[in-house]
């Protein structure tokens, strides 16, 4: 085997970390191996190894982000100094590799061409696991499509199943999110310079690119040319269009019996599908754990990345070198916002019912059941003067908590405030709102957001969503707004807040008001959004929530 120590860029971000595991082994480095794909393509691909005799498992990881930093220094060795081969590796058409980049449509082939040449590989044990983050563990849900036998344990972290989600919310094109990916996928591969200048350039373009009329092709302003994969997804909000067809692997998760760890924070913008693959993979009875944190999409890999890599590393020791001494007790950890601290439990989502909390005349929020259903409030939504989006669930870094003492401030966001709590109120597990709405042109969309208001009036994001409502009737119509899911304590003095408003942008695109596709319009047409008594916020109450009456739950 022919050995190199690892990059040097490499070594010196690995000596900036802390609070990571001591070195169990010096790590060595084979660059620049041509792994065939099944039709013969070279495949790019990197292996990093312990510098000692014996055998140790491999780790899998396949990225169309390049091969160097920070892929080198967290994955390739820090896992080769705890003791594993790790083959890293760029997708096809990325990072040298040969062929043309198609988004999801080779990884299932390609992993599985990776695999049969590991086979072949003298110092291959025989046994793998596979690990990474956003479409690295994409990959991994492909492969697990037709598992391989050797594979005995994944952890995806912050991780995509389904691509149509990443780009549509109910029909709501998620605008930032697809920008983000355009720069990520066509420039990130070419080096740190060339992707930190396209980031740039996109942040300087921003608005002038989330504004134009129509919205189709104006991102050729940052991302210097057309990409026929990034229009496609932009271009099919229906999740059953053909477009979409073979797209998502997520149905691996529903027969997979490979041990499986899944990564999140609250404010990723995967966040809804880790814990959809959550779900899928307790159901099908797959040993499968799970940790929640204080984490963006971007923040996990950075702040949060010394509890990531300790809960990685403890799964792939546990089910790949029989050694489960890092494993802890139960299957889910969270991290309570508001507490700060960390909860371990049995189960996500935990047993809960869910408590209405109901809009009221004066902007308050009461757990009383109004007696009708009369309008109640309303707004005005200028798609001209779009509401804008402040932190939240994102993949860039623009995610996170927030204070929206400004954005609540606009004539185009509705407030409804509860009293102060008298005890502290844990809110954990799914979110969402109920409302009648009518309107003057029968479109909108449906911002919903739930706030932590403290005694100084300060308010934080803590979770939201967006619904659409797209009937072309004026009449009151039922929304439900599914609005993610939380682990938040409220202290007792503060107050739980509850924002509607009709969108978020650029995190969105803005509605049209008029039933156009938010792609191609060029004409928008203001909306009248009319709130109906009874419109109510729904949290989840457990057996470990405060309990009361009204400022309580």
């Amino acid at each position: 085997m022919r050995s190199r120590k690892p990059p040097l860029s490499s070594r010196l971000m690995r000596a900036t970390w802390r609070r990571l595991p001591a070195a169990r082994y010096e790590a060595g480095w084979e660059p620049g191996l041509a792994v065939p794909a099944a039709d013969g393509t070279p495949l790019v691909t990197d292996h990093y190894f312990p510098r000692a005799q014996g055998n140790f498992p491999t780790l899998l990881v396949r990225s169309p982000y390049g091969r160097r930093l920070p892929w080198s220094p967290m994955y390739g060795m820090l896992f080769a100094e705890q003791g594993f081969h790790v083959v890293l590796q760029s997708c096809r058409g990325t990072g040298g590799s040969g062929g043309r980049f198609d988004l999801w449509h080779n990884e299932a082939a390609d992993g599985r061409a990776t695999v049969a040449w590991l086979r072949e590989q003298p110092w291959f044990d025989g046994t793998l696991g596979t690990v990474g983050p956003s479409y690295l563990g994409y990959v991994q849900w492909a492969l697990a499509l037709d598992p391989p036998p050797e594979l005995k344990a994944m952890v995806v972290q912050v991780g995509l199943h389904d691509p149509h989600a990443l780009f549509h919310t109910d029909g709501a094109l998620r605008l930032e999110n697809a920008l983000a990916v355009g720069v990520g996928m066509e420039y990130q591969h070419r080096g740190t310079a060339a992707f930190a200048g396209a980031t740039l350039r996109l942040q300087r373009r921003l608005r002038d690119i989330t504004t134009a009329r129509p919205l189709r092709g104006a991102y050729v302003a940052a991302l210097g040319r057309e990409l026929p994969w990034l229009d496609g997804a932009m271009a099919h909000p229906d999740p059953e269009d053909p477009h979409w067809r073979g797209a998502s692997p997520g149905e691996a998760a529903e027969r997979l019996a490979v041990p499986t760890c899944l990564i999140t924070g609250w404010h990723d913008g995967l966040v809804d599908q880790t814990f959809e693959q959550y779900g899928r993979l307790r159901r099908a009875g797959c040993p499968s754990a799970l940790l929640v944190g204080p984490w963006t999409h971007t923040s996990a890999l950075q702040r949060g990345w010394p509890e990531v890599f300790a809960e990685s590393l403890a799964w792939l020791r546990a089910h790949l070198c029989d050694d489960p001494s890092g494993l802890r007790p139960t299957a889910v950890r969270v991290h309570v916002g508001g507490e700060d601290a960390w909860r371990d439990m049995e189960d996500w989502p935990p047993a809960a019912s869910g408590t209405p909390w109901f809009a009221a005349a004066g902007g308050h929020l009461t757990a009383r059941t109004p007696a009708d259903s009369a309008p109640l409030t309303s707004f005005r939504y200028d798609p001209a003067d779009p509401t804008p989006s402040v932190g939240g669930p994102l993949i860039s870094p623009k995610a996170g908590p927030r204070d929206n003492t400004a954005l609540e401030a606009r004539a185009d966001v509705l407030t409804f405030t509860g009293p102060p709590l008298t005890e502290p109120l844990d809110v954990i597990g799914p979110v969402s709102a109920r409302l009648t709405l009518s309107t003057d042109t029968g479109y909108a969309d449906v911002f919903a957001r739930l706030c932590d208001v403290d005694p100084h009036g300060r308010s934080v994001n803590v979770c939201d969503g967006l619904a659409g409502l797209r009937t072309g009737r004026q009449a009151p119509s039922e929304v439900t707004v599914p609005m993610s899911a939380t682990a938040h304590r409220f202290a007792a003095g503060h107050r739980i807040r509850w924002q509607v408003s009709g969108g978020a942008h650029p995190r969105y695109a803005r509605s049209p008001g008029n039933g156009q596709s938010p792609l191609d319009a060029t004409e928008f047409t203001p909306v009248r959004v009319t709130l109906h008594s009874g419109s109510a916020l729904i949290l989840p109450r457990g057996a470990g929530a405060s309990r009361g009456g009204e400022g309580r739950v």
